[in-house]
């Protein structure tokens, strides 16, 4: 019996690490070594190919593809919060617009394999999946070169770990920066290729091609670098090579793979005044990896182009002769011209896209589609025309940026001004990296609380802050914004209307010198309402968070040497600094002229200009970016938190005194104050009453709509095929 005992407890004790060798640490034994090679893609020339399995063959394959990440609100991507019923929902609305294809940029949690895998098995046209391999943004931007065992080392362990995950053959524990869980199903019928990295920090390059000048070869079994390669492209050959070596050994099958890209790091050479301005100090080829006779998938060009920057070509001498086919200046047609005219192999544009924000980073100045500031009907428009533009010039596809919006996303322009630690639970309309999306998370489990078209039946008594025989303010707000309905007897459209608010005890002024019109308390806001093209919101000069944060590359001047006082009078526009300089590209395209210090000529845009309109997604005259809109002697307002220098209104946080601090600083508050009135009679100040403001924390309710650009893309890709 104790034999017998021991015999069982030697069995489960091999079957167990047998187990965890096999699946958690990818150590295997093969027992077909001579098998032959499968593969389903393969590339020709400029072209890709797809066998679907339906006896026909290879055929052409145009990917028409949305990149996807993994945010919901509530949640940071790294929560892998989306669940397999979400998927496969989206999954059937991406293919009914007319895609073909799904790419995902790092290893998800097994929730995304398995709904894969559940919505592909049976389907005659399935969603094929190109699958990212994540390079860490803290490797990129330490201290070291791409042949560290921190960078090189990872992305090779990480590449097989990649090949066993779609083919269901790993299990994976939390830690590791990508998702968990046991990946048992295996998707790789429907994987048609890898693209390995991410977008390269440039001087990441520089300085691997600096330091490592003697590892600029490889030669492997099926990549290797020609002489011309730098040692960056060496590198990327050598995980290229690795990742194909493994799938071919173990798994007896190749696919396409390819190398992530962007403009930062296109292979070209520009005027010394472009590459100075621009900081264009690297350059990464993939014509200088070549496949060898065993790979017989392909490698194809992956880069990742937005119109609006780095726009090289704008600031180029000659570039009135950067048109379209139209005859109009397109230096984005122009840039991907170039890019594919270069390449011997296909070329997929595997980002693109534009974000339906308020906030506005970049200016496209020649084709008007700007990084926000963006209506949704304006979104799915240069989704069109920025992927006929891609495939005019020569591409194999396009995959557009992306499928759902993002809460807990971040961009430059105004990661000072919020708590990056609280991101996921509001959604801030002035954050451009938020609404890349097809489709939209609004706020509400159904609908929203409140929708600016002018209609009075969702506003009830309890609403009101101040009622007056003569005006009322009502006002309510969710997770992205606070609403205001303001009436004033005998109001018309060619009146004015001042809304004073008061949000922080530290600075306001009771006296706005611009409009001569006073408050009963300090406030530190003014909304105008003055006419559908001349109303805004304005912030008392101390409480302007863009002086403060940007005065020195906007006017060449240090915000912190005589601030404004306290109390002063001067209300001024609410302005977001853009990436976009105030240059003359002639005069900076010129031999022997040098680039204007870009640091102190930056480009500004008045994002507190109100826009009037209907923004009820269910009106036929819907505009997304309406702040507010009159109703007879009503005037319906939205206004997004971050506009009011909220930091993270989900625990009802707002900037400091940044003359005390040096900087944004944060307090709590549990109330504003606001008012309605006029300057018809100069010695009264307009009346403020309290609002209560109580955060909801984590607890965020919200609702799925596919935004106008999604019906836009499915005019033409659905109709397509």
């Amino acid at each position: 019996m104790k034999k017998f005992i021991i015999i069982c407890v030697s069995v489960l004790l091999l079957y167990f690490i047998g187990d965890y060798l096999y699946y958690n640490k990818g150590i295997y034994v093969s027992f077909s070594t001579d098998a032959p090679i499968a593969t389903f893609t393969k590339t020709e020339g400029e072209k890709i190919y797809v066998d679907h399995g339906k006896g026909k063959g290879y055929e052409e394959f145009q990917i028409k593809g949305v990149d996807m990440g993994v945010g919901i609100p509530g949640y940071f991507a790294t929560d892998y919060a989306i669940d397999k019923a979400t998927y496969l929902r989206w999954f059937k609305l991406i293919q009914e617009m007319g895609a073909n294809t799904i790419r995902v940029y790092t290893i998800l949690d097994d929730t995304f394999y398995d709904a894969v895998s559940e919505y592909n098995t049976g389907n005659e046209n399935p969603l094929y999946i190109i699958h990212g391999l994540w390079v860490n943004d803290y490797v990129q931007n330490s201290r070291v070169d791409a042949y560290d065992e921190s960078f090189l080392d990872q992305m090779l362990e990480d590449s097989k770990l990649l090949v066993d995950v779609i083919h269901g053959n790993r299990k994976l524990e939390l830690g590791r920066g990508y998702g968990s869980g046991s990946y048992t199903e295996d998707i790789s019928p429907w994987v048609i290729g890898y693209i390995l990295g991410v977008e390269w920090e440039d001087v990441t390059v520089a300085y691997t091609d600096h330091m490592q000048k003697d590892k600029n070869i490889y030669i492997g079994n099926y990549l290797s670098t020609t002489v011309d390669a730098t040692p960056f492209e060496a590198m990327l050959a050598q995980v290229g090579d690795k990742i194909i070596e493994y799938e071919s050994t173990r798994y007896k099958q190749q696919r396409l793979v390819a190398f992530s890209n962007w403009a930062t790091t296109d292979p070209f050479d520009y005027p010394d005044q472009i590459s100075n301005y621009f900081y264009k100090i690297a350059k990464v080829d993939v014509e200088n990896i070549q496949p060898t006779r065993n790979f017989l998938s392909g490698t194809f060009a992956s880069y990742h182009i937005y119109p609006y920057y780095p726009d090289y070509l704008n600031y180029m001498p000659d570039k009135e002769k950067y048109v379209d086919s139209t005859g109009q200046i397109n230096t984005y047609y122009a840039y991907l011209k170039m890019i594919n005219d270069h390449h011997t192999m296909p070329v997929v544009i595997s980002e693109f896209g534009f974000p339906t924000s308020r906030g506005m980073a970049q200016r496209d100045v020649n084709t008007g589609r700007s990084q926000g500031r963006m209506s949704e009907q304006q979104q799915g428009q240069a989704i069109i025309d920025s992927y006929n533009d891609i495939m005019a010039a020569g591409s194999a596809g396009a995959v557009i940026f992306t499928w759902q919006d993002e809460w807990f996303k971040r961009t430059w322009n105004t990661m000072h001004a919020v708590d990056l630690t609280k991101t996921p639970y509001w959604s801030d309309y002035q954050t451009n990296e938020q609404y890349f999306g097809l489709l939209s998370f609004d706020p509400g489990q159904e609908k929203s609380i409140s929708y600016v078209d002018g209609d009075l039946s969702e506003w009830e008594e309890e609403d009101k802050v101040i009622d007056t025989p003569s005006s009322s303010l009502s006002m309510k707000y969710d997770e992205k914004f606070i609403y205001f309905l303001a009436w004033n007897k005998g109001f018309t459209e060619e009146d004015t209307i001042y809304i004073p608010i008061d949000t922080t005890p530290k600075t306001g002024s009771n006296y706005s010198q611009n409009d001569d019109v006073k408050f009963e308390r300090n406030a530190d806001f003014l909304m105008v309402i003055d006419g559908k093209q001349n109303s805004r919101v304005l912030v008392q000069e101390r409480y302007e968070v863009l002086r403060a944060m940007y005065r020195q590359e906007i006017e060449g001047k240090d915000a912190y040497l005589n601030p404004p006082d306290k109390n002063t009078p001067m209300f001024k526009k609410i302005n977001l600094i853009l990436q976009t300089a105030v240059l003359d590209p002639n005069e900076m395209a010129q031999p022997g002229n040098k680039a204007k210090n870009k640091e102190k000529n930056r480009d500004i845009y008045e994002t507190g200009l109100l826009t009037y309109g209907n923004a009820n997604p269910e009106a036929p005259d819907f505009n997304s970016l309406a702040d507010f809109i009159f109703n007879g002697e009503y005037v319906e307002i939205k206004i997004p938190w971050q506009l009011f220098n909220f930091s993270n209104p989900s625990e009802m946080m707002i900037h400091d005194d940044y003359y005390e601090h040096y900087g944004v600083e944060n307090i709590k508050i549990d109330k504003l104050y606001a008012g309605i009135g006029n300057n018809e009679e100069n010695n009264q100040r307009i009346e403020m009453k309290p609002f209560a403001l109580e955060g909801w924390g984590r607890k965020v309710t919200y609702h799925e709509r596919l935004k106008k650009s999604y019906y836009e893309v499915q005019k033409v890709w659905a109709n397509n095929d």
